[in-house]
């Protein structure tokens, strides 16, 4: 798959010395990097496949900067990348030769906790696990749960609308956020939401969670904070096949039970994840179920009852409960090191991200299995089962010629796969670079085209995060004339490692 990005402007690049100058009068101190050797690590972000030295860094530490940065950059007409922590895995921050990277790191600040309203004020920076870390001591948690936690940040989230394993009962970031402060392109600061629970007027807020840095600059956020239930238990639930161990996710649901999370892993994730975390996963199964249940004790004895006898029904070979708080944590400590045990057994892996009906599990795992076997390539599947999003990891050396174009391959018709069946193309990656050109796949020229005219009501120079999302761009003003068929913007090739 070859990955393009727009022209690198000349003009621009011509006057690099100029801008660096002009951005250092508005960041001052450490806040502006241009030495080649000093931007090395943001050249890529958690798509590591792909990398492009920026033009120059800027790391701001106050609203006003990110204003003036971004109001001199919309004058001069000098692209801008947003960049969090760097996690993104659909290449949403990978940098442009002849951009602006804003990095939000410096904005790390929580800045009120509000138990009275169940609601937490903080700076992009912050990262996800901290929101729960600081509110832990009054029983309170952030329940948006990636699994890169510790490492991601809450300004990332929002750009992808990030979910993790306990978004099928408590929802997505968009679910989970109250209120942003935004920084538009121009410079102007626009506040959307608040503490209350819902805006009048138009939902801007929720065209900016999961708007992938196309529309603004976030630079605060209010999160919904929650209770922390008074009973959890989690239950292993392993399977001779992935198919059965699909019937009874869909079985599950199907019966009126909304676990608090519900995950599956295949045998090369089982296997992986076990030797790293030694979580007492069974080792003679084909998949394995984590499903939690949370609420009043009495209640979730019930429901894992319940969920038991649905999952002997579906021909289950190993069911076992968790018996402590700290072998509940243990249960999901393997299943959120997934991706690094994955590491452990492969040189490199490709992680997919695509959203299925749940009662379609079975064939695509099926059909993924098949997709294995003609690519030559080995693939370990951990996802969030409860709600479709699959999460398979395409394994391969990029040492050996061919096998990363091979594994880019197989995830495009694992994508494709996903939208056949009903499915989308993303679940909480977001489209980044990634799945850019597989847009076309599930939209319309008209869908992308109507997508595009909300881009060009915030950002009618297309200078925020260009290259992203969109396969093709048109300027904004065909597009306000409905003219679809001219005025495009090549996108060149970006360097692979």
């Amino acid at each position: 798959m070859s990955v393009r990005m727009p022209e690198p402007d000349g003009a621009v690049l011509a006057r690099r010395e100029q801008i660096v100058k002009a951005l250092r009068t508005m960041v001052p101190g450490e806040g502006v990097i241009a030495s080649t050797r000093e931007m090395k690590p943001f050249e890529t972000d958690g798509l590591t496949a792909y990398h492009q030295l920026p033009m120059v860094v800027v790391l701001p530490e106050t609203t006003e900067q990110v204003s003036q940065v971004l109001a001199y950059c919309h004058a001069e007409g000098i692209k801008v990348v947003p960049r969090g922590a760097g996690t993104s895995l659909s290449g949403g921050a990978l940098p442009l030769a002849d951009g602006v990277l804003l990095g939000m790191a410096k904005f790390n600040k929580i800045k009120d906790i509000d138990f009275d309203n169940r609601v937490a004020v903080v700076e992009p920076g912050v990262t996800n696990l901290a929101v729960s870390t600081a509110v832990a001591h009054a029983g309170f948690y952030y329940s948006p749960d990636p699994s890169s936690q510790i490492a991601c940040t809450i300004g990332g989230n929002v750009a992808e609308n990030s979910g993790g394993v306990h978004c099928l009962k408590y929802g997505m970031t968009t679910n989970n956020v109250l209120g942003c402060e935004i920084v538009l392109i121009t410079g102007e600061v626009l506040r959307l939401g608040g503490k209350h629970l819902d805006a009048e007027g138009y939902d801007l807020l929720g065209l900016v969670v999961g708007s992938e840095g196309l529309l603004g600059v976030v630079t605060e956020v209010t999160v919904r904070l929650l209770k922390k239930p008074e009973t959890a238990r989690a239950v292993l639930v392993g399977f001779p096949s992935s198919e059965d161990a699909g019937e009874c996710v869909s079985s599950i649901i199907a019966a009126g039970i909304i676990p608090g999370g519900m995950e599956m892993m295949d045998k090369p994730a089982i296997h992986a994840a076990e030797a790293f975390v030694h979580a007492g996963y069974p080792l003679d199964v084909e998949a394995l179920l984590i499903v939690e249940l949370d609420g009043p004790a009495v209640e979730v004895d019930h429901l894992i009852a319940r969920v038991e006898t649905i999952a002997r029904e579906c021909r289950a070979v190993s069911v076992k409960l968790s018996t402590s708080e700290q072998e509940r944590l243990l249960f999901w400590a393997g299943r959120k090191a997934a991706f690094p045990a994955v590491g452990r057994i492969s040189p490199d892996y490709y992680c997919m991200d695509g959203t299925i009906p749940r009662a379609q599990l079975p064939l695509v795992l099926k059909r993924m299995k098949e997709l294995s076997g003609r690519y030559g390539l080995a693939v370990a599947n951990v996802f969030h089962a409860g709600d479709g999003n699959l999460h398979p990891l395409i394994l391969y050396d990029s040492n050996k010629p061919g096998e990363l174009d091979r594994a880019e391959q197989f995830g495009s018709d694992i994508l494709r796969l996903c939208v056949e069946v009903g499915g989308v193309l993303t679940g909480e990656h977001g489209v980044g670079v990634e799945k850019r050109d597989l847009m076309p796949t599930m939209f319309s020229e008209i869908d992308l085209n109507a997508q595009q005219r909300v881009k060009c009501a915030f950002d009618a120079k297309g200078l925020l995060n260009p290259g992203k999302v969109f396969p093709e761009l048109h300027r904004c003003a065909e597009l306000g004339r409905m003219h679809i068929s001219g005025g495009k913007l090549p996108f060149p090739d970006i360097p692979r490692f």
